[in-house]
C-alpha cells in the first residue's frame, strides 16, 4: 500500500495535540465506494513495553468467506511513551511500515482501535486512514471517551455511542450477550457500513476476523506470508 507523509512523528506530546485536531477535520465520514468490499484487512500491534519493541501486524481476508489472502508483520523499536490519547504517535508508524510491505490492495482496514470516537476526534483508525488515503474501520474492545444506552443481549443490537451531544460510534454486539465492540468511523466511511463490516466479519467471535487474526499474528501466532 502506499503511505502518504502527513507530518513528523518525532513531536511533543503538545505538538501532536494540535496534529490531532488538525487532522481530525480532514477525516472523511462518508463511504468512498458501493458494494461490499472485495478484501478487507486487519491491523493490530503487540508492544513490549520494556524493551520499547513491537510487532505490528496486517492480515488481508477475502470479505466473502473471510479466507487470508496475506499475512505481512514488521518488528522494529518504539520511541513514543504510552500516554493516553496519543497511541497512534506510538503505534501507527510500526503499523504504516506493515501495511507498506503488502502486495495486495484492501478495501477496507479494520484496526484493533478507536477512529473518531476519541477526545480530539482522531484516534488510530481515522490517523492511520489519512497516512494509508484509504477507508478505515475503528472497532475497539472497550469505550474510550462517550456514553452510550443499554445494549439488547441479541447479535446485531447496537446503541449510538454519544460525545458532546454528537454521535461518534456504536457499541455492536457482535455475540449473543457478550459484551459489545466499539465501532467508529476511521476514514472515508460511513457508520453505518463500517456496522455492517464488523458484524460481517465477526461470524464466530466477538471480535472481527481480520484483527482477531492480527492480534495472533502480532504475537507470533500466524506466520508472515
Amino acid at each position: 500500500m502506499r503511505i502518504r507523509a502527513l507530518h513528523s512523528w518525532d513531536v511533543t506530546t503538545s505538538a501532536a495535540s494540535g496534529i490531532q485536531r488538525d487532522l481530525a477535520a480532514r477525516v472523511v465520514r462518508s463511504r468512498s465506494f458501493s458494494g461490499d468490499p472485495q478484501l478487507i484487512a486487519g491491523v493490530d500491534l503487540s508492544v513490549d513495553r520494556l524493551r520499547k519493541w513491537g510487532r505490528a501486524a496486517v492480515v488481508v481476508l477475502r470479505y466473502g468467506d473471510l479466507s487470508i489472502v496475506e499475512v505481512r508483520t514488521v518488528e522494529t523499536g518504539i520511541s513514543w511513551p504510552y500516554v493516553p490519547g496519543f497511541l497512534s504517535f506510538r503505534e501507527a508508524p510500526v503499523v504504516l511500515e506493515a501495511c507498506a510491505a503488502l502486495v495486495s490492495e484492501p478495501d477496507v482496514v479494520l484496526v484493533d482501535g478507536q477512529g473518531i470516537a476519541h477526545p480530539r476526534g482522531l484516534g488510530l483508525a481515522s490517523h492511520l486512514g489519512l497516512f494509508l488515503g484509504a477507508p478505515t474501520v475503528g472497532c475497539a474492545k472497550s469505550l474510550l471517551c462517550g456514553e452510550h444506552a443499554p445494549v439488547d443481549p441479541e447479535r446485531g443490537s447496537s446503541a449510538d455511542i454519544m460525545l458532546n451531544g454528537c454521535v461518534v460510534g456504536r457499541a455492536l454486539r457482535t455475540r449473543r450477550s457478550v459484551k459489545p465492540v466499539y465501532v467508529s468511523i476511521g476514514h472515508k466511511t460511513d457508520l453505518a457500513s463500517a456496522a455492517e463490516w464488523v458484524l460481517h466479519c465477526a461470524s464466530r467471535y466477538r471480535l472481527p476476523e481480520p484483527t482477531r487474526l492480527a492480534h495472533l499474528a502480532a504475537s507470533g501466532r500466524i506466520p508472515s506470508s
